[in-house]
């Protein structure tokens, strides 16, 4: 799998390289050695990330956003013009405004968009495969603190993300109070429950039965590409309502295709539903590498920011950043009381926003314009 690549075609740089990369382009960083919640090592680590915009003199203009579960760093267009997932967002006179504040997005530990992951070489060259370890939440926010420290980033202004991306905005407001004016988390709660840790197992247990998996060492090989297409099934079940898909496919055959028909059941045809979750499957191998999604997904199975800190609101008095909660009406993953139970355990009064989507979890990417003006007002006036 190719890895790491810039969309700009412009090399990739480092700060300590002092380069000044054009906004929107992938740069790498390594952070060193890093000791993990499991109490593994890993020798060095890298972490892969982009900006935009201009850091200020005294870096307080600096916002984190975290990108979800198989999103990468590209959180709006840059020089090379390609867009990102988050404009709504980001961007110029953006909510973010990238003529005001400089933003950051770091590849998460363990992903496979340039930051250290099973798919990059370990200390013998080979790739880490099955020898990669279990990487939490907590260790990937460590390593981004780091190389906040060699941005010269030592408080950011705001942290925020959406889904895994708002597990680990909240995870850095609590693990690193002082360093987190702002923090706006959407579409997750404080901890991952028993049934997403089920769905996330289900996804995790695909890709492992899939026969080319290798148990992890499948590198030089094919790839586990049915494994990973049907954990993406099961995902993207859980993203969408019911209501949105009844309503987009009901009980349609796919064109050109008779569900009915007989004959044996591996050569009916599909309906329309099920060839929307083919094509979602699909699509991400392309893309995106088995045991990165596996790394990713443990580690938002892992996600509990009250994990050896006590209750949740014992968890949380801690926080001194300004919270921001808002949850997708129709979210049938991560459920809006859950967003309001963190809210209730947070410090003061903190009111849960609320994105109106039929289109369940992944409102907070499509719709998240519904929450612009009210950002704004809130973190960026």
């Amino acid at each position: 799998m190719t890895i790491a690549v810039t969309r700009t075609g412009v090399p990739a740089t480092s700060p300590a390289a002092g380069n000044a990369a054009p906004d929107g382009t992938v740069q790498y960083l390594s952070v060193g050695a890093l000791e993990l919640e499991s109490g593994a090592v890993l020798p060095e680590v890298v972490l892969a990330y982009e900006t935009w915009g201009t850091l200020n003199a005294d870096a307080s203009n600096a916002v984190l956003i975290e990108h979800a579960l198989t999103g990468d760093t590209h959180v709006t267009r840059g020089a090379g013009g390609e867009p990102g997932w988050w404009e709504q967002l980001a961007g110029p006179g953006a909510p973010v405004d990238t003529d005001r504040y400089f933003v950051v997005s770091i590849n998460i530990l363990g992903g496979c968009y340039g930051s250290t992951g099973p798919s990059t070489p370990a200390p013998d060259g080979r790739p880490w495969g099955s020898r990669f370890p279990l990487v939490t939440l907590r260790d990937s926010t460590a390593a981004e603190a780091r190389l906040a420290d060699a941005l010269g980033i030592h408080r950011w202004h705001a942290v925020l993300g959406g889904s895994l991306g708002g597990a680990r905005a909240l995870e850095w407001a609590v693990s690193y109070p002082e360093r987190v004016r702002r923090c706006a988390v959407i579409a997750v709660g404080a901890y991952s429950t028993a049934e997403q840790i089920a769905f996330a197992q289900a996804q995790t247990l695909a890709i492992r039965q899939d026969p080319r998996f290798n148990g992890g060492d499948y590198y030089g090989g094919p790839e586990p590409h049915d494994g990973l297409a049907l954990a993406r099934r099961i995902a993207h079940i859980t993203y969408r309502s019911a209501a949105e898909l009844e309503g987009r496919f009901g009980r349609t055959g796919q064109d050109g295709e008779t569900p009915l028909a007989a004959g044996p059941l591996s050569g009916r045809g599909r309906y329309q539903v099920e060839s929307y979750l083919d094509h979602q499957g699909n699509k991400l191998v392309q893309r995106f590498d088995a045991n990165s999604y596996i790394a990713i997904t443990e580690a938002l199975m892992s996600h509990d920011v009250a994990r050896g800190r006590g209750n949740l609101r014992q968890a949380l008095a801690g926080a001194t950043a300004e919270f921001f909660i808002a949850a997708v009406d129709s979210d049938r993953l991560y459920f809006p009381e859950q967003s309001r139970e963190l809210a209730a355990a947070l410090p003061g009064e903190v009111p849960v926003h609320v994105i109106s989507a039929p289109i369940g979890h992944d409102g907070f990417l499509t719709e998240i314009g519904q929450l612009g003006g009210v950002l704004r007002d809130a973190f960026f006036a």
